[in-house]
């Protein structure tokens, strides 16, 4: 960075003109986002009756738009940085409501899915350049954490504003409703992104690593293709080439980004401990967040018998519990450090994932929600002090690096997350349901293709009971069964996440203090660059 640059970026106003215009804008755009993410979920029983649809299709179209985001964010995030952040913002919202008619009269679920990936990685346009823009908007301090604080809560309660508008829609028109849901609010979006956000503010001059975007692109799609069909036993081996093909192409990625003239993904930066030790955490925690919601939901409607409505209804304390502790988070980050915030959220997320783990077919209404609320007022401690920590290690003109990173926090997470935990419920559902036919005094008379068909999912299970009347209570009991016990298997997992996740914030992260020594040194650091 030169002198002039750097004091620039020392001296950037508190808020830019018309700020609660321009945050208003900037997070419609994080809403736009969030929402497509969510409305997937309420409508997966739907989709999968709809189409027939096995539990890894199932799992890929609810996994579809984040996978879109996450493999998209790092390469679109320095895109933004070089030619302009305002005008990919503005392109991604308007291929958003574009992209949402595709998904919503989708002919397949092969062409759902496709449409699902392409809305993700519009989301990837708009998504990273809201917190880069905040970033460059509001200066250090008070102002930029609280703006922070409010992005990132109104950032994941749009996940529950997605589900209760997609419950409410699905109980009058078709599964597709879900999927326009975020039209209204990306063309408001667009108009103010318009009208009152600035162009070109601290962004930088450098060449962008094509190369290495393009490879970035490949290496994120097979780790969580890779992670969302291994566990599966019909599609392990084409997972475990994918994860093969993974390591290769992240040995690749550094590689090219140490060599690089203009890396895409500074790893001086990425080494930082104040940097990926936050990141790490957040990417747990947060996927920790959309795999519960995810497996949720399908073991409400399904197990539970509840209407789309009832199952939006019982998340809407998770999006009470993240607006509640928003403000509290802010102030908790700025009074006690990152460390402390981070680790109340994890230790209320751990509450709620083992509070899940004794779901079954009787289990109350306040009770399911009730592990809602809980996980949802972890993760509002957790997401502030993560994106907060990432933004304030990284300097200014890296700042699409640091907001693809926060991102990703959300986005790999919620796809590594969502493809492990829908991994884990195929594949406990599928060894259940296959066990049972096996132990059936009828398991003689049922062929192989029935058999592939009872095992796929428990839409399918369903389509096979009406061929076969005579035996529908016992296949519906059966495949309630196994949702069950594939349903708790992957709540397990989950808890095994945040335990790690919480162990890396409690070992790596430091105390108030140090954090504050570690960013001033970032912060000398980077002015002293040329």
């Amino acid at each position: 960075m030169t002198d002039a640059a750097a004091s620039a970026a020392r001296t950037a106003p508190a808020a830019p003109e018309r700020p609660k215009l321009v945050l208003t804008a900037l997070i419609l755009g994080a809403l736009v986002c969030n929402i497509n993410l969510a409305a997937a979920n309420i409508a997966l029983p739907d989709i999968g009756d709809a189409f027939g649809a096995g539990q890894t299709s199932l799992n890929l179209v609810a996994v579809g738009c984040s996978l879109g985001l996450a493999m998209s964010v790092l390469y679109l995030g320095a895109v933004a940085d070089r030619y302009g952040r305002k005008q990919l913002l503005v392109l991604g919202l308007g291929l958003t409501v574009i992209i949402s008619f595709f998904a919503a009269f989708a002919a397949s679920v092969e062409m759902l899915i496709v449409a699902r990936i392409v809305t993700g990685i519009a989301a990837g346009m708009a998504y990273p350049v809201t917190l880069s823009l905040i970033t460059a908007l509001w200066g250090p301090g008070k102002q930029r954490t609280l703006a922070i604080a409010l992005w990132s809560a109104v950032s994941a309660t749009a996940t529950v504003i997605g589900s209760v508008l997609a419950g409410i829609v699905l109980l009058w028109f078709w599964w597709g409703s879900a999927f326009l849901l975020a039209v209204p609010f990306a063309l408001g979006g667009f108009v103010l992104v318009w009208l009152f956000v600035p162009s070109h503010v601290a962004e930088n001059k450098e060449k962008v690593d094509h190369l290495g975007g393009i490879i970035s692109v490949f290496m994120i799609g097979s780790i969580v293709l890779g992670l969302s069909t291994v566990f599966v036993p019909e599609t392990a081996t084409f997972g475990l080439i994918l994860l093969i093909a993974a390591v290769v192409l992240i040995a690749l990625f550094a590689w090219r980004q140490l060599t690089a003239s203009s890396p895409l993904y500074d790893l001086a930066v990425a080494r930082r401990r104040m940097f990926w030790a936050p990141a790490t955490g957040g990417l747990i925690v947060f996927g920790s967040l959309m795999g519960a919601m995810f497996v949720g939901q399908q073991f409400q409607q399904n197990i539970l018998g509840y209407s789309t409505l009832d199952a939006s209804l019982s998340i809407v304390p998770a999006g009470i519990g993240l607006l509640a502790v928003a403000p509290q988070s802010a102030k908790l980050v700025i009074s006690r450090g990152s460390r402390f915030t981070m680790m109340l959220g994890f230790g209320f997320v751990l509450v709620g994932f083992i509070t899940m783990l004794f779901w079954n077919e009787t289990t109350p209404f306040w009770y399911v929600s009730i592990a809602y609320l809980v996980i949802g007022i972890g993760a509002g401690f957790a997401m502030t002090p993560a994106s907060r920590a990432i933004t304030e290690s990284t300097p200014v003109r890296r700042v699409g690096m640091a907001s693809a990173t926060a991102d990703l926090q959300r986005d790999l997470g919620g796809s590594i997350m969502q493809g492990v935990l829908g991994a884990i419920l195929a594949a406990g559902f599928a060894h259940v349901f296959g066990k049972l036919i096996s132990e059936s005094s009828e398991a003689s008379s049922i062929s192989d293709q029935v058999t592939a068909a009872l095992q796929a999912s428990y839409a399918s299970a369903l389509h096979v009971a009406d061929q076969y009347p005579q035996y529908k209570d016992q296949i519906i009991q059966a495949a309630q069964q196994s949702l069950e016990t594939g349903a708790i298997a992957a709540y397990a997992v989950g808890a095994i996440a945040i335990a790690l996740g919480g162990a890396v914030v409690w070992f790596f992260l430091p105390k108030k203090s140090r954090e504050l020594e570690l960013v001033a040194s970032y912060e000398k650091a980077d002015a002293e660059k040329p």
